[in-house]
């Protein structure tokens, strides 16, 4: 009997084989469709962090800052980029004597609370830059200013999150400042990595949430009419 068996399943096997690589395809094509629907309903779960980069990433303004650096400042002087995060406007007469220089930049923003993980935007970010040239050797130090979460108010600023455009367009603006104070240059700034953030209508500024606003450095202070997504 044992013997017998064996001929008859693989004739079985033999003759349904056609019927196993439709199943095979069938099987796989599920597979395929259930891929396809667990990652749309993840992109639909979490928009946020898909669409607004919420996370403070140093490395993305460094490597933005060098990659421009050629382009931008057409010089055979050496420049970095460093964070300094208790930076402030206020400088000294000394440090204005040797040549530090002050910029203050507004831009697009992403917030994450580190607490209640919700997410916010806000069009007036406000950016610190000082600059000094000396020598052959520039230095930049920025600070980003964070918000506090609306809905816990723990006193707790979060950093802000930027997408690599507006990381790009406020350097640039820094560079034409650099070319214009450091290096004599009619740059025309004004119109130098515009990155449209004034069309963004959010809603009103809450100067309690923003530590820019707590320093007295807010950019909003020179332009009231729009702001955060708290």
């Amino acid at each position: 009997m044992e013997i017998e068996t064996v001929p008859v399943s693989f004739v079985f096997l033999i003759s349904d084989a056609a019927a196993v690589d439709k199943y095979g395809d069938s099987l796989r094509s599920d597979i395929r469709k259930s891929t396809i629907v667990s990652s749309h309903c993840k992109s639909i779960s979490s928009p946020n962090r898909m669409s607004r980069p919420t996370d403070w990433v140093p490395s993305l303004w460094m490597e933005t800052f060098q990659n421009l650096l050629a382009d931008e400042l057409e010089y055979e002087d050496r420049w970095n980029l460093n964070f300094g995060y208790q930076l402030t406007n206020d400088l000294t007469n000394n440090e204005r004597k040797k040549g530090w220089k002050i910029f203050i930049e507004c831009v697009h923003g992403n917030f994450q609370c580190s607490s209640c993980r919700k997410t916010w935007s806000s069009a007036r970010v406000t950016l610190l830059f000082r600059y000094i040239l000396r020598g052959t050797r520039g230095s930049v130090t920025m600070r980003p200013f964070g918000q506090i979460c609306r809905s816990c108010q723990h006193d707790q600023f979060e950093l802000p999150g930027f997408s690599e455009e507006h990381v790009e367009n406020a350097l640039l603006r820094l560079f034409a400042k650099i070319r214009k104070n450091c290096y004599g240059e009619d740059t025309g700034e004004d119109h130098v990595g515009d990155s449209g953030d004034s069309e963004v209508k959010t809603k009103p500024h809450e100067k309690a949430l923003c530590q820019a606003c707590r320093d007295g450095i807010c950019c909003q202070d020179e332009e009231e009419e729009d702001d955060d997504d708290n």
